[in-house]
């Protein structure tokens, strides 16, 4: 299962770090357009390999989100707590729904592609954890293969430090990683050159 994790586009309350470079309503269309371009590649995916994608949502409602990004989809609101709590529930929900393996990106990364997520899913053939490091210090995308709760805990979230607890996580969990692409998230100011014009 692929789970995409999008937040309601509304001026003011996303993308807030880029607020002060280019203004709300601009950092809510740049957060809607990556999403955009997300979804389309979780869809283009979901075809060619016969995966199930679901939306968690942050913001808006059911409606709303649908509105934007289509009906064909699944829509679950992420719930509540900080997003380690929200990525341990997400992905042990979906191996409670049958999944063998489940991915989880956000849509912070326009570099992301089809072959990346094609990558991701092969490569739990084989390891336990899949992880695509952001330049950032963060991570664009998670994989796994059974749930883990332990790899979302006590991780320093929004900070340069993430994917590195997450590696040492899964190190004393005794979890093979595989490492894809290092791609650039848009989160700051001087990551707008990241997005396409």
């Amino acid at each position: 299962m692929l789970l995409v994790f999008v937040r309601y586009p509304e001026a003011g309350t996303t993308k807030t770090r880029l607020i002060p470079a280019v203004g709300a309503v601009a950092a809510a269309e740049i957060q809607h357009r990556m999403s955009l371009h997300t979804l389309t590649c979780a869809r283009e995916f979901s075809h060619d390999a016969n995966i199930d994608v679901e939306v968690r949502f942050a913001g808006g409602t059911v409606e709303q989100i649908a509105t934007l990004y289509g009906a064909d989809l699944k829509y679950r609101d992420q719930g509540a707590g900080d997003l380690g709590p929200r990525l341990a529930r997400a992905t042990a929900d979906a191996f409670l729904a049958g999944a063998r393996r489940v991915i989880v990106i956000g849509t912070d990364c326009p570099a992301l592609s089809v072959q990346h997520l094609r990558g991701a899913h092969d490569a739990l053939v084989e390891a336990d954890v899949v992880l695509g490091p952001a330049a950032d210090g963060g991570y664009y995308l998670i994989g796994v293969r059974e749930p883990h709760p332990e790899l979302f805990e006590g991780i320093a979230w929004s900070s340069e430090w993430v994917l590195a607890q997450t590696l040492s996580a899964a190190d004393r969990l005794g979890l093979a990683v595989q490492l894809l692409e290092t791609l650039a998230d848009v989160d700051r100011p001087e990551d707008l050159r990241h997005v396409p014009g």
